[in-house]
């Protein structure tokens, strides 16, 4: 596996994405499922929920995740900084754009308008991962308790995901 092209696919996933981890999930999908056969769509929704129950930001465990997968701790530390350097690029510019230009009317629609475009974006993460996860009834049931207990009862994720793994253990066996 050639490292560069790790480092240049996360470099692209990192530099397109905005809106958090969740909305470059699309961006994974069609570069590294779809155009590069890296992972398969299962083994998508497992990096998902893998980088979703370990510390620190989605974008940064699936890369290393999906690194680590193809080439090893050098493939997880290139595909991670792959991610990460248009990031830290990126904030370093428009911080200083933002501060010289925070109070504008201008900065303030575009703000509004990136809003529904992530929300999009996330959306069509979870249709994607839906589509393979949600393979019978059972998982209907799973997705349903989890949805119940963030949104009724203000779970933590976290927990949400610990309750439900159990009860995949349980219901799946």
């Amino acid at each position: 596996m050639n490292l560069l092209h790790i480092y240049l696919s996360f470099a692209k996933v990192g530099l397109f994405t905005f809106g958090g981890g969740y909305a470059m999930l699309p961006l994974i999908e069609s570069d590294i499922i779809q155009k590069r056969g890296w992972l398969t769509m299962a083994e998508f929704t497992d990096m998902v929920a893998i980088a979703e129950v370990t510390p620190g930001p989605i974008a940064v465990n699936s890369a290393t995740f999906v690194g680590y997968k193809l080439a090893g701790i050098i493939g997880g530390i290139v595909a991670t900084l792959g991610v990460i350097t248009p990031s830290i690029v990126i904030v370093l510019a428009l911080a200083a754009l933002v501060r010289k230009y925070e109070r504008t009317a201008t900065l303030s629609r575009i703000k509004v308008g990136m809003r529904p475009a992530v929300a999009g974006l996330i959306a069509a993460a979870a249709i994607s991962v839906a589509k393979v996860s949600m393979a019978e009834p059972r998982s209907y049931a799973v997705a349903a308790a989890a949805a119940v207990m963030v949104f009724v009862g203000k779970i933590d994720p976290i927990l949400v995901l610990a309750v439900c793994g159990i009860l995949g253990a349980l219901i799946f066996s």
